[in-house]
């Protein structure tokens, strides 16, 4: 028996990517004064866990949310 989770689904699997490299390219490479990095690669992919969990189909308004959710 198979039980299929709609969050792992191939359509949602394309767009956890999307919002993943969207979220990587526009806060992976910010860092600090110690050159050390501002946000860590966990929270980045949590949060892209977390979006498409939520049902989210595109970027539209994850920055708002990582920059609440997920920034210090």
């Amino acid at each position: 028996m198979t039980v299929e989770d709609w969050r792992y689904a191939e359509d949602r699997l394309e767009i956890r990517q999307k919002v993943y490299s969207f979220l990587l390219t526009r806060f992976g490479s910010e860092i600090d004064e110690n050159g050390e990095p501002i946000h860590s690669m966990q929270s980045i992919s949590e949060c892209a866990h977390d979006w498409v969990s939520q049902g989210n189909i595109n970027t539209s308004g994850i920055v708002k949310y990582f920059e609440a959710y997920y920034t210090k």
